[in-house]
């Protein structure tokens, strides 16, 4: 997917980009080719790609909750998907990017500075080291192709706020199989599934969305090691 059908698909899913929108995706897109030779940013670098599975890609969050106004956590936020690519086409939505690798977080502060973009932090930590310390403030939680449901949401939990959501984005829906006990652990639902294909190559999307009921216990998340040797 060249530049061009990516404004097109984009109006096709209810968003118009203005100029200054599409010259910053030209930048992130121009960024993130100078930046991957020094820091492996991503396997996927051609343009098509890159506006296919990782911008278009991206934005299909706004097909399952308006992200207008809303505080954002988008975790293992990598090269900035889908956290910087959702602010430049919401610039009214605070966020915060956690990710644990400092040279990913140098290349997000860089392309934060070069668009100008604001009201949105690069936090250099782990997930489950940084949700007990700042329990419900989110309105929104959310990954890309970081980790498993079950993993992911133990160690998100406790920031998302009582009504809150998490968001994961997802090929299929296969982890739901086995997710009753970490769902009911945590004090979590699930709300809603939307399914759909990505243009031009027809590859499945799942986006689902988890609600939180009421406050997590305190004594999630546990350790990492702990969580990854056994998820709820």
């Amino acid at each position: 997917m060249k530049k061009d059908r990516f404004i097109i698909e984009l109006k096709k899913i209810n968003i118009n980009l203005t100029d200054k929108q599409i010259n910053q995706f030209i930048t992130y897109y121009n960024l993130l080719v100078e930046y991957n030779q020094k820091f492996n940013l991503t396997a996927l670098i051609k343009e098509e790609d890159v506006y296919l599975k990782h911008f278009y890609d991206s934005l299909t969050l706004s097909l399952a909750i308006n992200l207008n106004n809303q505080y954002l956590c988008d975790i293992g936020s990598g090269a900035g998907f889908p956290g910087i690519v959702l602010k430049i086409v919401y610039p009214n939505l605070s966020i915060d990017l956690i990710e644990a690798n400092s040279k990913k977080c140098l290349f997000l502060e860089k392309v934060i500075k070069t668009l100008n973009l604001t009201n949105i932090r690069v936090i250099n930590t782990r997930c489950e080291e940084y949700s007990p310390k700042n329990k419900e403030i989110y309105d929104i939680a959310t990954a890309r192709a970081v980790s498993n449901i079950n993993i992911l949401l133990e160690c998100i939990a406790n920031s998302i706020k009582v009504n809150g959501v998490f968001i994961a984005m997802k090929s299929t829906t296969k982890e739901l199989d086995n997710l009753n006990n970490t769902l009911n652990k945590l004090n979590f639902n699930i709300t809603n599934i939307n399914t759909l294909n990505l243009p031009i190559e027809n590859s499945l999307r799942t986006i689902i969305t988890f609600k939180k009921l009421k406050e997590t216990p305190s004594i999630y998340p546990r350790m990492y090691k702990d969580i990854k040797k056994k998820p709820l």
